[in-house]
């Protein structure tokens, strides 16, 4: 018979404490909560009143129903007050000892048939449960920050936790409207195990100065559509916690994708630990301030004030696929005339037929005026000669990923071109100083990897190879702020930031699948509810396509050889057996025919 949870006890009653708590008496369940000493309390209650005059604020609570829930919240200094508890939740902070100590106290206190369980983010759920007389009906109930908001929960079995105590504890979370997902003991759980990897990857990219931190939080922002940039995440979470974190990865997996940047210690050394501080990646305005005051390290802006433009009036892109000819869009849209090349007239008016149709939705939206529509069309011209782009001043190859064709287009180019135009690659994998070296002009070669669609998504990554100009990257910068894009600066290497960040991440997820460690419908759900992503790993690998997923994973492996990188065999087996996502019908998941 399912147990029944009606007087839960809180043990800690710090940030996280004080929001299961929370979570728990908005459900009209009695809740005891426990702290040290009355100045704990008081802290407590203090977390308390504000988070619920919040959400009165917020109107998602009525000031009776504020009332009524503070009013079912008992606290005490004495844990002997659990004694009439049907479920225990620890919540005291991330040390092995403190919690043990607590819950082998516990252990005397409560009832012999009472759940006892640990909300640790990092620590062994079977190395706690061992230190009580009741190891079958220990359990980790990880909630995620804020508590009352957050919808993750993970519920962690170990290899002695008793069957019928992970079935009620899962249907206990869903009683409170939360997403339970079940899993065995392993360090990181789900969400901290794939996102903590990929905090670490930012952090190693911040310390070796491949790009700024602005540029590496913007890049996931509006590459990725995430919530925060890792390192403004990092700073919220505090770097001693995410230390803490890694350092328990670390030593169950060896994986050094989890051995924490020396970047960590140095700056909790200093005491930059993040927003409770006041400093971290970035300076706040004050200790636990969400605001970002500008410091020594703030750009002054996307260009340098003392930087040499060129000036940019007429701009050909070399392609007609969909990325092409969404290129060829924003830059027409935003008042360039733009010759599109293709390699037939067939392909050139398919092409320009595309942006046309595209255009026209957006009059029908409401985006656009007709009138608007008609100039921007009148910007574009269409070619099936290269020897059309000889007055541009900026060209933008967007053809296949096939690096010998790209550099027969750029040795081409450099012979047809003016001096002075820029050649620019969207290339999103391949090395950008290739196509430099196949021109006489390598300082006027660049980067400019626009993401699909490109007239919807912001971020332009601006790659400089070691060859390219200073100008040549103002310029560059400069344009993709005239035609309304976000562009991030980085250097010439594998995966550039966002691929480089995030197919890792991606390739961390097929592991824990193809460990059988959760179902990729559960992992998806870790990563949506727990860390607000968009979507999960396994719908965005399905999206992205797993055969050019396997090749960027490739890609970065052999660039780095960190065995962190090589491909999970999981994404190999798929592939070759034509799996391919959703493009195939059948990838992670079998999509029906449309």
């Amino acid at each position: 018979m399912a147990r029944e949870f009606r007087t839960v006890g809180v043990v800690g009653l710090g940030t996280m404490g004080a929001g299961i708590v929370e979570v728990f008496a908005r459900k009209g369940l009695q809740v005891i909560a426990v702290e040290v000493d009355e100045r704990a309390v008081a802290a407590g209650r203090q977390h308390l009143d504000t988070s619920t005059s919040r959400a009165v604020g917020r109107g998602k609570l009525s000031q009776d129903d504020a009332d009524a829930l503070l009013g079912r919240i008992t606290t005490t200094t004495s844990l002997a007050d659990l004694a009439d508890a049907d479920l225990v939740v620890e919540a005291v902070p991330e040390s092995l000892e403190l919690k043990a100590q607590i819950l082998a106290e516990l252990d005397k206190v409560c009832r012999p048939e009472v759940v006892l369980a640990s909300n640790t983010s990092s620590l062994s759920v079977t190395e706690l449960a061992v230190r009580t007389g009741r190891p079958g009906k220990v359990v980790g109930m990880h909630f995620f920050n804020p508590a009352p908001v957050q919808k993750l929960v993970e519920v962690v079995r170990t290899v002695v936790t008793e069957p019928d105590v992970i079935d009620d504890i899962k249907a206990f979370a869903a009683t409170l409207d939360k997403v339970p997902v079940v899993i065995g003991d392993r360090a990181g759980f789900i969400a901290n195990a794939l996102l903590f990897g990929y905090l670490n990857h930012a952090a190693k990219m911040y310390a070796e100065r491949y790009a700024s931190r602005e540029d590496l939080d913007a890049a996931m922002r509006y590459g990725c559509g995430y919530p925060m940039g890792p390192l403004a995440l990092l700073d919220l979470i505090g770097l001693d916690t995410a230390y803490e974190i890694l350092e328990t990865m670390y030593a169950e997996s060896r994986n050094l994708m989890h051995a924490p940047n020396p970047v960590f210690k140095q700056m909790i050394t200093a005491g930059l630990l993040g927003r409770k501080s006041g400093r971290g990646f970035y300076t706040y305005e004050a200790p636990h301030s969400p605001k970002v005051v500008d410091d020594a390290l703030t750009p002054s802006g996307t260009v340098a004030e003392d930087a040499t433009v060129r000036d940019i009036a007429r701009v050909g892109v070399v392609g007609t696929g969909t990325m092409a000819s969404g290129i060829v869009q924003v830059f027409a849209a935003a008042g360039f005339d733009v010759v599109v090349r293709g390699r037939s007239e067939s392909k050139v008016e398919g092409a320009i037929a595309g942006i046309r149709k595209s255009l026209d939705k957006a009059v029908v939206r409401g985006k656009l005026t007709e009138d608007e529509r008609d100039v921007t069309l009148g910007r574009i011209s269409g070619t099936t000669r290269l020897e059309d782009f000889s007055d541009v001043d900026l060209v933008v190859e967007a053809i296949a990923e096939e690096l010998d064709v790209k550099r027969a287009v750029f040795a081409a180019l450099d012979e047809i071109c003016k001096p002075g135009a820029i050649l620019a690659t969207t290339t999103s994998s391949l090395p950008v100083v290739e196509c430099a070296a196949a021109t006489s002009r390598p300082g006027d070669v660049i980067g400019m990897h626009f993401f699909n669609p490109a007239p919807v998504m912001k971020l332009v990554e601006v790659v400089s190879p070691i060859t390219t100009s200073p100008d040549v990257a103002a310029t560059v910068l400069a344009i993709c702020q005239r035609i309304g894009k976000v562009p991030v600066s980085c250097g010439d290497r594998a995966g550039f930031i966002v691929n480089a960040l995030l197919f890792p991440y991606l390739n961390d997820a097929v592991r824990m699948l193809e460990a059988h460690y959760a179902t990729a419908d559960d992992i998806d759900a870790a990563m949506k509810t727990g860390c607000a992503l968009p979507m999960g790993p396994f719908e965005l690998l399905d999206v992205v396509g797993l055969d050019v997923s396997l090749a960027i994973e490739r890609s970065l492996y052999r660039e780095f050889r960190v065995s962190g990188f090589a491909p999970a065999p999981l994404l190999e087996h798929l592939v070759t057996a034509g799996r391919l996502g959703r493009k195939t019908g059948h990838g992670f998941r079998d999509y029906a025919a449309r």
